[in-house]
């Protein structure tokens, strides 16, 4: 390990408490640091200073360039919205689509990055969906589904149920020769483990981060390339859509900013903004390689264990295949997370399955504790 964990767990007060958490699929606890940038905005709101624009407009930029970091992005392709899903409607509302286009979407997809989409419908368009195998999107599945017609193709990077994680290397290369949008759900892999929309050649691409960043809720952004919103036609503008929008208030005009900047129509998030910033601060100073690493180590110590139980395993076996999640299915799901959940120990009920989902800071001697309850269950 090339961090100090035991220091990086004295950011999260739910250890002191005695909570194991193993849930960040579901929703991220806050480390001190999240708590505190947000207490301190609101404090400030509520006591000294109620207008701190300028001072957020500062760290919109520093937040901006750190998430520019963490996917190998200029700053200026990088937007704020509040959601994966809103994220997902920027795209698929302001494609202009035409009858008979395709889009080309998994059968495991979390409905974000499915609903978008199939919304288009109205518009003609037709989705097709890549089937499965034992909770694995094969590539040459993929490469089988596309035809002339298809269009865009979006996927998430890691699946949110089996913990299948893709190959965007292989699946954008094979989309940029094909002349295909292609589109990624971050949510599960921000964070976690490295992502390059470069090397990937990621068009588009859309994260919620009340994950894996552990920020709150309603905080989320898109990557857009220049080539792509080429062609988005915003079925939304707002006055900060606007290039110099803080200036002239009534020349009324349509004149948006050529940066990313132009998907965000008004006021934002600025707690969550706040909150994004440390955390990202965070998760960069222990370095998302190293917790690739770390995540690789605690699940195979999962894996390992329910394979040796016979556990029903919905994650791939082949590391290269997941990333943080480990999902098997009990005979006793219901009984055994309501277990787990009195002995204070989180994790995911999903579709009559047990979900976990450790981070950086979690420990083996945590996921031992997980894994002896389990056991004792059989």
């Amino acid at each position: 390990m090339n961090y100090d964990i035991n220091h990086y767990r004295s950011l999260f007060p739910l250890i002191k408490n005695g909570l194991t958490y193993l849930d960040h699929a579901a929703i991220g606890p806050f480390p001190t640091p999240v708590r505190d940038a947000v207490y301190a905005y609101t404090r400030k709101k509520s006591e000294t200073e109620p207008n701190v624009y300028l001072d957020f407009l500062k760290v919109v930029v520093e937040s901006k360039g750190r998430i520019g970091k963490l996917i190998n992005a200029p700053k200026e392709r990088i937007a704020f919205t509040d959601n994966t899903t809103n994220g997902m409607n920027i795209l698929a509302a302001g494609l202009e689509w035409k009858t008979g286009d395709r889009i080309l979407l998994s059968d495991i997809e979390f409905p974000a990055n499915v609903v978008p989409f199939l919304n288009q419908k109205r518009h003609g368009v037709e989705i097709d969906f890549v089937k499965s195998r034992n909770g694995q999107i094969l590539l040459e599945d993929i490469e089988r589904a596309i035809t002339s017609e298809t269009r865009l193709l979006s996927i998430s990077h890691v699946q949110f149920l089996h913990g299948f994680r893709s190959d965007l290397t292989y699946v954008g290369a094979l989309c940029r020769k094909k002349g295909i949008i292609f589109s990624v759900d971050a949510i599960q892999s921000a964070g976690v483990i490295p992502i390059d929309v470069e090397a990937m050649s990621i068009d588009f691409l859309s994260c919620g981060c009340q994950k894996w960043l552990m920020t709150p809720e309603g905080t989320a952004f898109i990557y857009v390339s220049e080539a792509i919103q080429e062609k988005i036609r915003p079925a939304y503008l707002g006055w900060t859509s606007m290039r110099d929008f803080f200036s002239d208030f009534f020349r009324y005009r349509i004149d948006p900013d050529p940066t990313a900047r132009r998907y965000e129509n008004s006021t934002l998030n600025v707690a969550g903004i706040y909150g994004l910033n440390a955390s990202l601060g965070i998760l960069q100073e222990v370095g998302i390689a190293n917790i690739e690493s770390h995540l690789a180590s605690l699940t195979q110590l999962a894996m390992d264990h329910l394979t040796e139980k016979k556990m029903e395993l919905l994650t791939p076996r082949e590391p290269a295949c997941r990333a943080g999640i480990v999902t098997f299915r009990p005979r006793n799901s219901q009984e055994l997370f309501e277990k787990l959940k009195a002995e204070k120990i989180s994790v995911s009920l999903r579709e009559g399955c047990i979900r976990i989902s450790p981070h950086f800071y979690n420990t083996p001697d945590e996921m031992e504790k997980a894994l002896s309850i389990i056991e004792q269950s059989l």
